[in-house]
């Protein structure tokens, strides 16, 4: 992910995987620091399939952490 900071308005969102090919749900556009907090506190079978969408890229949740 490009360099941002932790005030950067992001959108925190879920990507299902359906029978229907799966939906993205939007849990919060919000500061990162806020979405990074929100995203800690979800069940890990959740944060598997978060992702973090900034004005000029997309990175998944478990990826940004782990690097």
């Amino acid at each position: 992910m490009r360099t941002t900071s932790d005030e950067s308005t992001v959108r925190l969102y879920y990507l299902g995987d359906g029978d229907d090919g799966g939906s993205a749900e939007t849990l919060c556009y919000a500061p990162l620091s806020q979405a990074l907090q929100m995203a800690a506190a979800q069940p890990e079978e959740v944060q598997a399939g978060l992702f973090i969408a900034t004005d000029n890229d997309v990175v998944a949740y478990l990826d940004l952490i782990e690097g």
